[in-house]
């Protein structure tokens, strides 16, 4: 396999509706007064419905929240493929998370096993790494202005790779938080949708009735001068990790139209295991020998391809 220069272009790149006699008015006051009484007790009924409907809701919706691992890290040795266009990329790798502080994605070479990408998603940047010419993306998310305008940032991200709810802004999602998701409790089939909608963002998770294990998220954006964009992302394949399971194998694609021909890149990743290791560091040290690319350019280049 050759690695080519695109890859790491590709790397970064990266939501709701009187009668007249006195007897006869006497008569249709008390009907009246009876119509009333059964107005409001319908009234009372149907608010009754809504509060334990909406009790149900929020009941459901902390279920599929608790299914979070507890862990503060997952490791594991992982297959890699990422596929743009005529691209087809496909590498052995590992994903390296520790919540609330990195996500790292390394690409190696076949057989040899030397790192030849890596991709460092931090609170306060991300860190895109060609090994092989020696080059490197380094940026903060507010130099992305869609993603600043989005409030999508690292917690964001995050919540995807750890297969959990999240709420564009927010470091994590609070209880009070859980009553912003709608939850469609009657939906025909196996999955229980969460929908929470936020500007131009649409987010919808399925979520299966039995466990409430989210099992595809899906992101919708659409305005007038960004155009249309999806992020899908599936899990499956879930493990143990202490009491609770995390999804092993992970599928993202991302679809827009925000250049003049649509844009596809799809990432698959497939753990071989799981682990909770914290002997890793957080630190990439990069001797002075790599140089650094503009993001603005970068971006450009891959909205052009």
């Amino acid at each position: 396999m050759r690695m080519k220069k695109p890859l790491l272009f590709f790397m970064m790149g990266m939501v709701l509706l009187m009668l007249s006699t006195s007897c006869v008015a006497k008569k249709m006051s008390l009907n009246s007064e009876t119509r009333l009484k059964q107005d409001t007790l319908h009234m009372q009924v149907e608010s009754e419905k809504s509060q334990t409907r909406s009790v149900r809701e929020l009941t459901y919706a902390r279920r599929v929240y608790d299914n979070q691992v507890y862990t503060e890290n997952i490791v594991g040795g992982m297959s890699f493929r990422l596929e743009a266009g005529s691209k087809n990329i496909s590498v052995p790798g590992a994903l390296k998370l520790r919540k609330n502080k990195m996500i790292r994605i390394q690409l190696f070479i076949p057989i040899l096993g030397s790192e030849v990408g890596r991709m460092d998603f931090t609170p306060d940047y991300v860190l895109i790494v060609d090994r092989i010419h020696k080059q490197y993306i380094k940026a903060d998310y507010n130099q992305v202005d869609f993603l600043q305008k989005q409030g999508l940032n690292f917690y964001s991200l995050q919540a995807l790779f750890w297969n959990q709810l999240l709420v564009p802004g927010n470091t994590k999602v609070s209880d009070s938080d859980l009553k912003r998701f709608s939850v469609s409790l009657d939906e025909k089939g196996e999955f229980i949708p969460l929908t929470l909608k936020n500007g131009s963002m649409t987010y919808n998770w399925n979520t299966d009735k039995t466990s409430a294990k989210i099992q595809e998220a899906i992101i919708a954006f659409k305005d007038t001068k960004y155009g249309t964009s999806t992020l899908n992302w599936k899990y499956s394949d879930f493990k143990n990790i202490g009491v609770k399971q995390f999804p092993a194998s992970q599928i993202f694609e991302f679809v827009t139209h925000a250049t003049r021909k649509e844009q596809k890149v799809k990432v698959t990743i497939n753990m071989d295991e799981l682990g909770t290791s914290s002997d890793w560091s957080l630190e990439t040290e990069l001797s002075p020998k790599y140089k650094q690319v503009d993001v603005q350019e970068v971006l450009g280049q891959i909205m052009n391809m």
